[in-house]
């Protein structure tokens, strides 16, 4: 039996007696530990992120897998892909114990399944170019290794999120990525500094592929989806930034006409060298 440490006990008592002032300020101190937990983390991240790459030239995915607040924060990572950065809606598919419905609210029991992961993995027939990030904060969720165990006996690149050291799901995977970020401000509350170590995890995750694959051109998304009038605001100013064009309509114009940051700015360049 491990000592987990996201279920020690908080480091400050009588929270229920604390002003609001104090309560926030503490909460502020204990999450200045979390990039620093992380920080230790990016040899593994480099790793992953290397492996995750060269399987999807290949044609691989990337699936995230949890259960509770884990299983919420992996589907918001992949559910922003898309908009983001133009890639398709199956590239990162994000699971959660329960199916959908648990994404809102609590199933029973539904992550103490062994084979609940792999289960809801089979339908997208997994292969050996495919990618299982299981997030656990706890490191112990029967849903999250009985999926990353049966991954990796299928030849698939393996890895984890977790907070505990000596957590049983870093034993079943390839890359374990260990964030300890100590105790909780309110005990074995791991929505909370835990919680937010996999999203910073996870953002990291995500934009370094993304970027190794190209959906970024020196700073800027240039294959955002145009999907309210923030991001064509933002399309619009980009393509004036790259190209030098002074219109703000005519840019606008040229993003609507060619769909993309990307496609115009390349259209733009082609039309004037041949004009030159």
């Amino acid at each position: 039996m491990i000592t987990k440490v996201t279920e020690q006990a908080s480091n400050y008592k009588d929270l229920d007696k604390m002003p609001t002032r104090e309560i926030l300020e503490n909460m502020n101190k204990e999450d200045r530990n979390v990039p620093l937990a992380v920080e230790k983390c990016i040899p593994q991240i480099t790793e992953l992120v290397e492996g995750i790459v060269e399987r999807m030239k290949k044609g691989g995915r990337l699936f995230y897998l949890g259960a509770g607040t884990s299983g919420r924060l992996g589907i918001l990572d992949a559910s922003e892909i898309p908009p983001t950065y133009g890639a398709p809606f199956d590239l990162v598919i994000g699971l959660i114990a329960g199916g959908d419905g648990a994404i809102r609210k609590a199933v029973e029991d539904a992550e103490d399944s062994l084979e609940g992961g792999w289960n809801d993995m089979a339908p997208y027939r997994p292969t050996p170019n495919d990618t299982v990030v299981g997030i656990a904060a706890s490191g112990t969720t029967p849903y999250v290794i009985g999926a990353v165990r049966e991954a990796r006996k299928q030849g698939l690149l393996t890895a984890c999120i977790t907070c505990n050291p000596g957590a049983p799901v870093a034993n079943e995977v390839d890359i374990p990525i260990v964030a300890v970020v100590g105790p909780e401000f309110v005990t074995g509350s791991t929505r909370m500094k835990s919680g937010t170590a996999q999203k910073l995890v996870l953002n990291m995750i995500s934009t370094s592929v993304m970027i190794r694959l190209g959906h970024v051109k020196g700073n800027k998304m240039v294959d955002m989806q145009l999907t309210n009038a923030k991001l064509v605001d933002r399309g619009t100013k980009m393509i004036m930034d790259e190209t030098g064009i002074k219109d703000y309509d005519y840019a606008k114009f040229l993003l609507f006409e060619h769909h993309s940051v990307r496609n115009a700015v390349d259209y733009y360049f082609a039309h004037n060298k041949k004009e030159e």
